[in-house]
């Protein structure tokens, strides 16, 4: 991390952030062997400035992981600009294009990663809805409110896809729900095909699905994506919380995963509690009368989901050569 010279101020503010970070208990990446994964929705990030002192404290929280899919991302990149340096110069950002109208609310998504640990592999695209013959034209007849955005990455030995979203609110469930469940019908029906750029796939994002297990929920998770077993209850270090919003009682946020997946995900996992509560808000920017609502435009009102992923395949490898040279002698 590179934080440089800073006020006093913002010294005590990074320092009472970091409490509430190692309370997380997030455990160090170890190189080749396993890397920690995160989604986080910054909130609105691009559209209200950040104040000098937010901008260390997200630098900070980001720099806890090695591969970060941000949503919320807006169209005005700056704010990210100033995030970067603080980083430092092993990290690098792959991101989206936006849309201008009301259902893409000027969002990208982005995926933040430190190359030390992760390195992009070149695929990057939207995810685009499925498209019949009307006329002349190959027209969608659903459409994704901001497209999820798919990148390749590898990690030691490792090569996986990540798709990242941040899924509509609208004013209909039945039409959030069949947005997730066209996603959920996409990626079963690309994810078998034998071109895939590659099968592993972790699949990441703002939701909108307020708890595991319902309506919404199910839809996304109709052809098999699962939550990893660390993320099947919600903890920040020895904290369980409900949900990934600053009231701790929605669970928006996720990481899933396909069953084959399964054995990549160690067993750690959680979120990072960096508000408190509202009276703790003045630790971090004592020079302000913050409400909830005006923190969470410096920070944000979720908290970004993480979880470790193993990295290290080499043995299982190595294991798969010898069964098959075992099933050829037969």
């Amino acid at each position: 991390m590179h934080h440089g010279k800073v006020s006093t101020q913002i010294a005590r503010g990074l320092l009472a952030l970091r409490k509430r970070i190692a309370a997380a208990e997030i455990p160090p990446s170890a190189l080749d062997e396993t890397i920690n994964v995160a989604v986080w929705n910054i909130r609105e990030f691009g559209k209200v400035r950040r104040t000098q002192a937010a901008i260390h404290y997200l630098a900070e929280i980001l720099g806890q992981f090695d591969l970060v899919a941000l949503v919320e991302l807006r169209h005005d990149l700056t704010d990210l600009g100033r995030v970067l340096p603080i980083l430092g110069p092993s990290w690098d950002v792959v991101y989206s294009d936006w849309l201008d109208d009301p259902g893409g609310n000027r969002e990208r998504v982005a995926f933040l990663f430190d190359r030390r640990s992760v390195v992009f592999n070149g695929l990057a695209a939207e995810v685009d809805a499925p498209r019949t013959k009307d006329g002349l034209e190959y027209l969608a007849t659903q459409s994704f409110w901001r497209a999820p955005y798919m990148c390749s990455f590898r990690a030691g030995n490792f090569d996986f896809v990540a798709i990242a979203t941040h899924a509509r609110w609208g004013d209909s469930i039945k039409g959030r729900q069949a947005e997730l469940q066209l996603l959920a019908d996409w990626i079963d029906t690309r994810f078998q095909d034998r071109f895939v750029e590659d099968h592993d796939l972790i699949v990441m994002g703002d939701f909108n699905t307020p708890a595991i297990g319902d309506q919404l929920f199910k839809a996304l998770t109709s052809h098999g994506l699962q939550v990893p077993e660390a993320l099947q209850t919600l903890t920040a270090g020895s904290q369980h919380l409900g949900g990934t919003n600053l009231a701790k009682d929605a669970r928006y946020d996720q990481i899933l995963h396909l069953p084959t997946l399964a054995k990549r995900f160690s067993n750690r996992g959680g979120t990072v509690d960096f508000f408190g509560s509202d009276a703790r808000i003045r630790e971090l920017f004592p020079d302000k009368r913050y409400n909830r609502a005006e923190f969470s435009y410096q920070l944000s009102d979720h908290f970004p989901l993480w979880v470790q992923v193993k990295t290290d395949i080499d043995g299982e490898r190595l294991s798969q050569i010898v069964q098959n040279n075992k099933a050829g002698s037969r």
